[in-house]
């Protein structure tokens, strides 16, 4: 009884181990950053159930011009009050110093109760989709902030912060790519399933997140990160004021380096929402609207993978030439989109631009975790985490807004990610060249 037992157990204890060997390796289960790697695997995994559930009710189910309204609509419902509330999240995880790990897990509890929420509007078609949708933006971008403040935490000795950063990516897009079919398949049954998937999947992340080391949560003297340095919070009527370091504050490599970022990030908001309309009206020859629209997605994904992957093994102590070499790579990829367009190029520079992305995140977390003094590194990243996702915006919306004439999107796109190339590569490598040692100083 006992060999049969084993055996019914191994086709899920054996990969069970494997994952737990790989995410545990070069020291990162005694450090805690294999658990973190496990718990933003489930992350990934709970996202791609709702994303899959909601790009079937908002995209798909209807014809292209609606469609077009209706993903304008949720733009502008969920991302116009997250611009606002975004940068709240910095500040309010702030006063959780010592919280982490509940923060986390009140993250991922959010999520699978909105999930919920969300598996009756979608059958309903009730308006509590957009509020439930926003919800499920912050709470993800919450978990987010907190995850990337606690990496330098967890680091494993001889780590580089962009090797632990893309090792913990690497975890959440493996995880995002089995769950996706899994969501897709959910989704044949009916289009509530993916969001019960989603409501289990981020209830087991709640209680992944307890098993993060007590370590994550220690955070002596941080404080609130500020666009500009601050010269109040006087500590008495006759005392100087003191400076707080804040994003303009920290040299000139951070940045840069964001601005380079938000530019990439905007050409991937363009380029999905274009080439979604664009691929419904005019599919790759032979292929049907979906599979056109598949092959790109499989194209950014893989790219986005192999970027991570990239980031995972490379030692590299200047981060700041890994952005500007990736986003001179996109940009010349863009405008030979442009110049040449064709499915077949339109589907490498998808590959192109995820690729980018992926390791020109990295290096820009790398260069936060690096130059932000630890004590505004928390809502540092919110705030950048917020322009981003802002910059991701944008490029959407003039995605949805062009006409659908590939050459002449393609050009628009390769205008936007020319120029945040052309204003930042000078500063990014000047502070190449001084190691970077522009870190702001706290009074």
């Amino acid at each position: 009884m006992r060999a049969v037992g084993r055996a019914l157990r191994l086709p899920v204890t054996g990969p069970a181990r494997g994952i737990r060997k790989a995410t545990h390796a070069h020291g990162a289960g005694e450090s805690g950053l294999g658990k973190l790697i496990e718990l933003h695997g489930v992350n990934g995994a709970g996202d791609v159930m709702i994303t899959v559930a909601l790009a079937s009710t908002v995209f798909f189910s209807v014809p292209t011009d609606e469609a077009r309204g209706r993903v304008a609509l949720y733009l502008a419902i969920t991302m116009a009050p997250f611009t606002l509330l975004a940068p709240v999240v910095g500040p309010l995880l702030d006063r959780l110093p010592h919280g982490r790990r509940a923060a986390m897990a009140g993250a991922m509890l959010a999520r699978a109760l909105l999930a919920l929420v969300l598996s009756g509007a979608v059958v309903g078609g009730g308006l509590e989709l957009y509020p439930a949708a926003l919800g499920v933006l912050v709470s993800s971008k919450a978990y987010g902030v907190v995850r990337s403040a606690v990496v330098p935490r967890l680091l494993p000795p001889g780590f580089s912060l962009v090797k632990a950063n893309s090792r913990v990516t690497l975890g959440g897009l493996l995880a995002t790519g089995i769950a996706a079919p899994i969501g897709i398949g959910l989704q044949q049954i009916g289009p509530r399933w993916p969001l019960y998937g989603a409501f289990v999947i981020f209830v087991a992340g709640m209680i992944l997140s307890f098993t993060l080391p007590p370590k994550v949560d220690s955070a002596k003297g941080e404080d609130r990160a500020l666009l500009a340095a601050d010269e109040q919070h006087l500590h008495g009527p006759h005392r100087k004021p003191v400076k707080r370091p804040g994003l303009r504050t920290v040299g000139p490599a951070v940045t840069h380096a964001l601005a380079a970022n938000a530019a990439i990030r905007c050409l991937t908001g363009f380029l999905i929402f274009f080439l979604a309309f664009l691929l419904r009206e005019h599919p790759i020859s032979g292929q049907s609207a979906a599979v056109s629209l598949g092959i790109v997605g499989v194209s950014a994904g893989a790219g986005n993978a192999l970027g991570t992957a990239v980031g995972a093994w490379l030692r590299s102590r200047a981060p700041e030439i890994i952005i500007v070499t990736v986003v001179a790579c996109v940009a010349g990829a863009a405008i030979t989109a442009a110049v040449f367009f064709s499915a077949v190029v339109m589907a490498g520079l998808a590959a192109i631009a995820g690729f980018a992305q992926a390791l020109a995140k990295l290096s820009l977390d790398a260069l936060i975790q690096r130059d932000v003094p630890e004590l505004v590194r928390t809502s540092a990243f919110a705030r950048s985490e917020t322009l981003l996702q802002m910059s991701w915006v944008l490029g959407g919306a003039v995605g949805i807004a062009m006409p659908l004439n590939g050459t002449a999107g393609l050009a628009v796109g390769a205008a936007i990610v020319g120029a945040g190339w052309l204003t930042t590569v000078r500063g990014l490598i000047d502070s190449a060249r001084r190691g970077g040692t522009g870190r702001a100083r706290v009074a």
